[in-house]
């Protein structure tokens, strides 16, 4: 498997980022919070599965769903998604996830 890494300094500029590349209307996208990290894994090859951007910034969220708001860069939980002008992150917090696991050791190898 292949890796390509970019870090962020907080949470809310990852929300941003993924914000901002989610097709129109699709206001629900996942964030996995797993080992001291937050991020988010995009395939770069769909067909193959081998190549992915893992974008992330260390720390650790807890939340089922979190609103986040674009013009003012700020989150918070939430038991529904009500409102079609935010942008709502499901917190996925795995057991184990070996992708994720590829990924980390692979990352902290490089720092």
């Amino acid at each position: 498997m292949n890796f390509e890494f970019e870090e962020f300094y907080s949470l809310e500029d990852i929300f941003v980022y993924m914000a901002t590349m989610a097709p129109p209307m699709k206001n629900m996208l996942p964030i996995s919070s797993y080992k001291g990290y937050i991020f988010s894994m995009i395939p770069l090859s769909p067909a193959t599965g081998n190549s992915y951007l893992v974008i992330y910034t260390k720390g650790k969220i807890d939340g089922k769903m979190l609103e986040f708001d674009m013009n003012l860069k700020k989150y918070r939980p939430v038991d529904a998604a009500e409102r079609a002008d935010k942008s709502y992150f499901v917190v996925l917090t795995p057991k184990r996830n070996t992708i994720a696991d590829a990924a980390i050791k692979e990352l902290e190898k490089s720092t």
